[in-house]
């Protein structure tokens, strides 16, 4: 069973693991080249707030954007679960993304796993993975608005809960499985630098005021996610 203590144990120990470049090669070893990026916020939404075109559209925008930063060669996904409907079963966010590692535009680690990613364990979970302000950078290697930044852009939407998995309570956490863009409905959002919401969640901090693009940007976000490389 997994543990879902992510918000827990990253709010008593996020101070303990900013890590912002790879640490230095051993004396007298030359020094390794920079991880290829297998990690990234998009730079902007798809433009329609929450409606992304499902999540075969949100991926088709990180493979995209990766592609323009010259990270074609992996097939990325979007970290993005999606509700059981029409038939269809739940889709987890943690079940589409690769097992690790992943690493940002400068080459620092995020994650060495999917338990990594979301402290599946006690001891991971008192590590914590790396995604925080510094370290959550888009595909061009630049740094996301967060709290004190204007506009505050720190809502990243994920439709999950703590472990990574969707929601089974039978309410819409998803708009609509990421197809809408109404002024209704709502999406769960993390937080990519840790702060506000109650919680310091990355991935799962409190639910949006409607799909639309204008309800995205009233709590903090602009249609934000993760995507991260499978391969």
């Amino acid at each position: 069973m997994r543990l879902l203590i992510s918000g827990f144990a990253i709010a008593v120990f996020s101070g303990a693991y900013l890590v912002t470049a790879q640490p230095p090669p051993p004396p007298g070893q030359p020094a390794q080249p920079p991880q290829p990026m297998s990690f990234f916020v998009t730079s902007a939404g798809g433009g329609n707030g929450a409606n992304l075109g499902g999540l075969a559209g949100a991926d088709r925008i990180c493979q995209t954007r990766a592609t323009a930063a010259g990270r074609g060669d992996k097939t990325w996904h979007a970290y993005l679960s999606a509700s059981a409907a029409n038939g269809q079963p739940a889709v987890n966010a943690r079940d589409r993304i690769g097992p690790g590692p992943w690493y940002n535009a400068k080459g620092a680690r995020i994650a060495q796993s999917v338990a990594d990613l979301h402290g599946d364990t006690l001891e991971q979970a008192r590590r914590g993975n790396n995604i925080q302000k510094p370290t959550a950078l888009n595909e061009k290697g630049e740094t996301i608005n967060g709290v004190g930044d204007t506009p505050n852009r720190h809502d990243m939407l994920t439709g999950s809960q703590l472990d990574g998995t969707a929601f089974t309570d039978g309410q819409d956490h998803t708009c609509s499985n990421w197809t809408s863009n109404a002024a209704t409905g709502s999406a769960q959002l993390g937080h990519h630098d840790r702060t506000g919401g109650g919680n310091v969640s990355w991935n799962s901090t409190h639910p949006s005021r409607g799909c639309g693009q204008e309800n995205l940007v009233a709590t903090g976000g602009a249609g934000l996610f993760y995507c991260f490389a499978i391969n």
